[in-house]
């Protein structure tokens, strides 16, 4: 089989990607190695930037995004058992951003593939990029039982931090940074009403906690808890009693208490693969770069990377080859303040294992900072809300 772009990775990127290319005329065949119920059910991010929400619109994805999404307009920080609300429209310019789960941006995507699109073959692993730096790059992979080749033009690797994109990149080439934290987050999901209409973000001594939602109907909440925990050690009991214990204020707030339907524990890390095209191999998504979630950005930067790789596939088909010269050194500057800003949320909130009274006060300080110095909080309402995907690194809405 042969194709304009072979995409390896049926995600966010992988499929908006896809999306981009099919209505600018551009053939594409998407290969992913799990089944189409696994794709939709993996529970991942649920916040999406302004530009992210936007790019959907202009791919033709956000119908149901606009009908089911729930625009947040800020989220409220507590420490010392004490409220601070960080509004995002005084503080951007107007910016907002909109919880919606990923399974959702991926359900949506999938059917209009499925509908509109190129080929998306579910259950197709693939086992490796090859001749990636010359003009005929392909895929081998395999598919009900067999082996197969996709030949390809371009290669577009959104198969996650554990595909086979990123090793076809020499070592000789290739530069790596990464970082791991001594701590992970206990998620659960709980079929209650959320107890507060925005995010909150909690610091307390006993350690970080989330109050976030996936609708008005279903509670996602996130403990802090030492790296390589087994989420069944914790009793449904024990995690709302610390829930309660590190979000409890002053004022008469009440936590919201229900059945806990799922429960698992994501460690921390930061990971970033330089650089992001290698003749004819492109990287984007989580196959390039990993945050904290802290930050929101893993999705939102995923999004990024697919309408920048998208204009830059689009222009080279075009006869102008300039925007994927830049695909990568322009990608890694937002990636690195993603990076950035994720690295700075988390340590902001997470209290270290070795952390002393000392260190304590200083983030104390710092939360008082954000909390009573506008520019403070502008500084993180507009890294949260993300800028849009336009301006000088070349970036696009609509490729």
């Amino acid at each position: 089989m042969r194709t304009q772009v072979g995409i390896i990775g049926a995600g966010p990127a992988g499929l908006l990607l896809a999306r981009l290319l099919h209505t600018a005329g551009i053939d594409s065949v998407v290969l992913e190695s799990r089944d189409r119920a696994y794709v939709e059910t993996r529970q991942r991010a649920g916040i999406l930037e302004q530009g992210t929400a936007d790019a959907l619109r202009a791919a033709g994805a956000g119908e149901r995004m606009d009908r089911e999404g729930l625009r947040h307009d800020g989220i409220e920080l507590r420490f010392a058992r004490r409220r601070h609300r960080v509004d995002f429209p005084t503080l951007t310019g107007g910016r907002s951003v909109t919880v919606y789960a990923q399974t959702e941006v991926c359900k949506d995507l999938i059917a209009l593939q499925r509908r509109e699109g190129g080929p998306l073959l579910f259950g197709a692993e693939a086992l490796a990029v090859e001749d990636a730096a010359t003009d005929r790059p392909r895929v081998r992979y395999r598919h009900r039982g067999r082996e197969r080749v996709l030949e390809c033009a371009y290669v577009a690797g959104c198969d996650g931090f554990h595909g086979v994109s990123r090793a076809a990149v020499p070592p000789t080439v290739a530069r790596t940074y990464e970082r791991s934290y001594p701590y992970a987050w206990l998620g659960v999901l709980a079929a209650v009403p959320p107890s507060h209409d925005e995010l909150v973000y909690a610091r307390h001594d006993r350690g970080f906690a989330l109050l976030s939602l996936r609708s008005p109907t279903v509670s996602r909440l996130y403990l802090q808890v030492p790296a390589g925990t087994d989420p069944a050690a914790w009793s449904d009991a024990e995690i709302w009693d610390e829930l309660e214990r590190r979000l409890e204020t002053d004022d008469a707030w009440q936590l919201a208490r229900g059945p806990l339907t799922a429960k698992s524990v994501t460690p921390l890390r930061s990971f970033v693969h330089e650089p992001l095209r290698h003749g004819r191999l492109l990287l984007a998504g989580d196959a390039a770069h990993i945050v904290p979630p802290t930050g929101a950005k893993g999705l939102n930067l995923a999004v990024g990377d697919a309408v920048a790789l998208a204009r830059a596939l689009i222009a080279a088909e075009r006869g102008d080859p300039a925007p994927l010269a830049a695909y990568s050194a322009d990608r890694l500057r937002r990636v690195w303040q993603a990076e950035r800003f994720s690295n700075a949320m988390t340590a902001l909130l997470h209290r270290p294992p070795d952390a002393t009274p000392f260190d304590d006060r200083l983030q104390l300080a710092q939360l008082d900072r954000v909390a009573t110095c506008r520019a403070a909080r502008a500084d993180l309402a507009e890294a949260y809300t993300g800028e849009p995907f336009t301006g000088g690194d070349g970036d696009s809405a609509v490729p």
